[in-house]
């Protein structure tokens, strides 16, 4: 029996107008980073933040109608909307497959939302391959979301210094049945549930509801919730498992690493991001860093891509290999053959 081919027929994206630059990180840490550190360690020379209409939801409807416009794909013709954008959105407990489901005029599909915070892209994207394979019903599924979750980074904590890159846009991809080009040949997802509550966002929840006392400290309590044993636990598995992602997921396409001809990688520390450059033996015009965006979560994957086609980074013929890595805590590669 052939197997059924699923290939991207393309990507959108949307930015918000406004950036944070890097000296105004800084000054937000009072001192603690300067605007120097900030560019060379942190790796952030400006990043996207929301603006005033640029809702999680509203962002991720405006990346979904310019990846209808960039693919030409007809929005009666979804079948599926995967949404992959943040729980941090305009009103709780709503649906936001759904809002983008209306907003675009994709009246045939269904919508479910999904999340594993900055992986939900790759993981979504296995989904949204197995269920096209599975089900000769669904033809073709959008992936999309929007993210902001630096809304709630308090600059003056030291230990949140690794998110202080995060930023704001949308992204949508669609994956398409039977589509001979773009193929996603394998995925590699990596779990470890010992991390699930060392970071997050401490207050507003069940377990510390908002109170008269901590509104203002709870919409900037994104935290560390138990800094040292995620430090010591990512320090020991974070790399190998990312490895064991992308070797697993390349033995699925029945390639190597040698095959690689780009990387698109989220956002990470300077040193990160060239080490893993160098384990990799890739050259870094073989990669973008994403130094003029921030990390945008779940996005960069989609936004790193988009990039890289404009910039002629990836042709017909080349292997991109997309990672990420979520709280949680998750790591996860796929690959694509492209063309």
């Amino acid at each position: 029996m052939e197997k059924v081919k699923v290939g991207i027929v393309g990507v959108g994206t949307y930015l918000p107008s406004q950036v944070m630059t890097a000296k105004e990180i800084a000054a937000k840490t009072n001192g603690v980073w300067s605007e120097e550190a900030v560019i060379n360690k942190l790796g952030i020379r400006q990043k996207y933040i929301p603006g005033p209409d640029d809702g999680t939801q509203e962002m991720g409807a405006k990346a979904a109608l310019n990846c209808l416009k960039n693919t030409g794909i007809d929005p009666l013709d979804i079948d599926v909307i995967l949404c992959i954008g943040e729980e941090w959105k305009e009103y709780p407990l709503t649906t936001s497959a759904l809002y983008i489901q209306d907003r675009i005029g994709a009246i045939n599909a269904w919508g479910i939302d999904v999340q594993n915070r900055c992986c939900t892209c790759v993981s979504a994207m296995k989904i949204a391959h197995d269920m096209l394979v599975a089900d000769k019903s669904i033809d073709t599924i959008m992936i999309v979301g929007g993210y902001r979750n630096g809304d709630f980074v308090d600059y003056a904590d030291k230990d949140m210094s690794m998110m202080y890159n995060l930023g704001a846009g949308g992204g949508a991809i669609i994956l398409k049945r039977g589509h001979d080009k773009n193929l996603l040949l394998g995925s590699k997802i990596i779990a470890d549930g010992s991390l699930s509550r060392t970071a997050g966002v401490e207050i507003g929840g069940i377990a510390k509801p908002f109170n008269a006392d901590n509104i203002e400290e709870g919409y900037k309590s994104l935290r560390l919730l138990d800094a040292k044993k995620m430090k010591d636990r990512l320090n020991e598995v974070s790399m190998s498992n990312w490895y064991r992602c992308i070797d697993e997921s390349l033995q699925q396409a029945k390639l190597t690493r040698k095959d690689i001809t780009f990387l698109d990688i989220l956002h990470i520390k300077r040193s990160g991001h060239a080490a893993m450059i160098a384990d990799l033996g890739l050259r870094e015009d073989q990669t973008i860093y994403l130094e003029d965006y921030g990390h945008i979560g779940q996005i960069d994957q989609i936004l790193s891509l988009e990039l890289a086609l404009k910039e002629g980074k990836v042709k017909d013929g080349d292997v991109v290999c997309m990672i990420a890595a979520g709280i949680g805590y998750v790591w996860s590669a796929n690959i694509i053959r492209w063309g």
